[in-house]
């Protein structure tokens, strides 16, 4: 070959290569595309802006994701979209289901552009975060950032603290308590009088600890139920609204659930940040404690790894709080300390779901038992027989029953959670359906959960129909067997009483539309954690207070014993956390 031919072909297989690589840039044609995808509460529909070489703008222009749980994803992922110019941009922790709509959505939007998807793919590079800790100490330092936590921060300002540092190793906060029910058990006299509900304090106490089959400790039950109605009016002194009815959630054993007027537990989690940083608290996200340093018997700090990946050692003057939750989203951890509880190894199914958010591990308890403090009641779990999120919504229990496959209730819809659970796991395929009519169905026809019924009928969640028959042949039960068992249940309500020892009794299930959702249990709370005293204290291997140390909510045990009431989980975080707050704050 001459010189010339040779550099001929170079010059060809260069003009080649520099077409294709020119061929993988992004190329639009500008405008404004639509792009719709599923989320968690129903479609994310997102309009993109192109112009000729760019994505210039990501909008989220309609959606019903929770509100909350979902705030991160919707406020950052476009963002971070535009920045990168590609849609290959993780998901944020907590919130997968929006987080893929969001990117979905965007990936639909830009084919109409006339881009190729492999060309706004291009991999993302990790960007070195700042490190945005200012302050490593603080009179008190919280770690976790749910309900408990907060209300412990807030509580410790009250409390004549000057200066308070919440660490949450997730991106957000909130914990549990933002997609939890939200149902506070507390005595009400005032509302539980309007409605005719009699209650009192000692039948609180009575139907918590021998629900727990009397395994919890009284001195930490009597504290929760003399102090829970107090902690709602302390949460509406701070701004938060409550609904007017007293209800009862699934195993809350009596009408004395206060519910809150926000969606799930995002009442609670806005008033309580609103506060805490009005007092000029600080919250640093991303913020994972790996240890908690004892110096001589007192619990002095705990280290950390920071958003930038490097350790960093906070000092709590006064006191640490412990509030980072239990560890029901980590399953090892549920198995490790299973032995002869109500749930046994054998008795809870491989691979059961969790319905608790992703940060829900557990591994701060471990760090506290190497710093000296003691466990209790490790081998209680919980397990919630209807639970929401993907599952549908949630429902008082007074206007619901629960049937089998057959078309046959199975169990007292008011009882114990654990009973509830293991009696359908007892059922075929471990399943039940839920059955309500249309009195409970409010004008907007949204639930308990701000979910729009339409949309999850739309998806299948919900099964509606004009009647008995017709639902049954939608849910594939026998009708005849459905509507014998509607027609009993109905006389049931007339005589106040069942052959399953049901209490709770308020209306017929008679007047169409009929609802009907699958439902299943799932692994919902942990009852064991670290041991602690009426005063929040935690608790040592030898019997006494650990010097500096306290702790709140799902990450203690001794409160609930074998079983938790419905109900009295968010009640246990803001007594607790308060109780924690205020003595953090005064320790010596």
């Amino acid at each position: 070959m001459g010189k010339k031919s040779f550099f001929s072909l170079i010059f060809s297989l260069l003009l080649i290569l520099s077409c294709t690589v020119f061929s993988a840039e992004a190329v639009f044609k500008p405008g404004k595309y639509l792009g719709s995808y599923e989320g968690y509460g129903g479609p994310v529909k997102v309009e993109v802006t192109t112009s000729k070489d760019k994505i210039e703008s990501v909008v989220i222009v309609e959606h019903k994701e929770s509100k909350g749980i979902s705030d991160h994803a919707i406020e950052s992922l476009p963002k971070e979209i535009v920045a990168n110019q590609s849609v290959a941009v993780d998901y944020v922790a907590g919130a997968s289901k929006s987080s893929k709509a969001i990117i979905e959505a965007t990936k639909e939007a830009l084919k109409f552009s006339g881009v190729s998807i492999a060309a706004i793919s291009k991999p993302v590079a990790k960007k070195a975060v700042e490190n945005v800790i200012l302050d490593k100490e603080a009179e008190v330092i919280v770690v976790g950032a749910g309900g408990a936590g907060l209300a412990a921060g807030v509580s410790a300002y009250e409390n004549g603290a000057k200066s308070v540092i919440i660490l949450e190793k997730m991106p957000i906060i909130g914990g549990n308590t933002v997609r939890a029910g939200g149902a506070y058990n507390a005595v009400n006299p005032k509302k539980q009088k309007a409605q005719g509900i009699e209650d009192s304090i000692d039948k609180h106490f009575t139907q918590t600890y021998e629900g727990g089959n009397k395994v919890a400790n009284q001195k930490l039950v009597r504290t929760l139920v003399e102090n829970a109605m107090d902690g709602v009016d302390w949460l509406e002194g701070l701004g938060m609204k409550w609904n007017e009815k007293i209800g009862s959630v699934v195993g809350s054993m009596w009408p004395r659930t206060n519910q809150a007027t926000d969606p799930l537990g995002t009442g609670y989690i806005n008033t309580l940040e609103k506060a805490f940083l009005q007092h000029g608290g600080k919250i640093y996200t991303n913020t994972k404690v790996t240890g908690i340093i004892n110096k001589n018997g007192r619990v002095t700090g705990v280290t950390a790894v920071g958003a930038d990946g490097k350790e960093v050692e906070f000092v709590g003057k006064k006191g640490i709080i412990l509030a980072s939750g239990g560890y029901a989203a980590n399953s090892e951890m549920v198995r490790e300390f299973l032995s002869d509880g109500v749930y046994t190894k054998d008795k809870l199914p491989a691979g059961i779901e969790n319905t608790n958010h992703p940060g829900a591990t557990g591994e701060v308890i471990k760090m506290a038992l190497d710093a000296g403090a003691d466990v209790i009641d490790m081998k209680h779990i919980q397990l919630l027989p209807m639970p929401a999120d993907r599952f549908g919504p949630t429902i008082n229990v007074e206007n619901v029953i629960f049937v089998n496959k057959d078309g046959n209730r199975y169990v007292r819809e008011d009882g114990r959670r654990d009973e509830i659970s293991l009696a359908t796991f007892a059922q075929k395929d471990g399943q039940y359906y839920m059955i309500n009519d249309s009195k409970i169905i409010p004008p907007d026809r949204k639930t308990t959960s701000a979910e729009d019924l339409d949309e999850l009928i739309r998806k299948n969640t919900v099964v509606e129909a004009a009647t008995l028959e017709e639902l049954a042949k939608k849910i594939n039960v026998p009708a005849a067997a459905l509507t014998a068992t509607i027609k009993k249940f109905n006389e049931s309500v007339d005589k106040k009483s069942d052959e399953f020892g049901r209490d709770i009794w308020e209306n017929k299930i008679d007047k169409g539309p009929f609802y009907a959702t699958l439902r299943f249990p799932a692994l919902h709370h942990t009852m064991g954690g670290v041991k602690i005293n009426e005063n929040a204290e935690v608790i040592g291997k030898d019997g006494k207070a650990v010097p500096g140390l306290f702790a709140a909510g799902e990450v203690t045990g001794g409160i609930h014993g074998a079983n938790r009431l419905g109900g009295n989980a968010i009640a246990d975080i803001i007594v607790f956390g308060r109780i924690a707050g205020k003595n953090a704050a005064n320790a010596k």
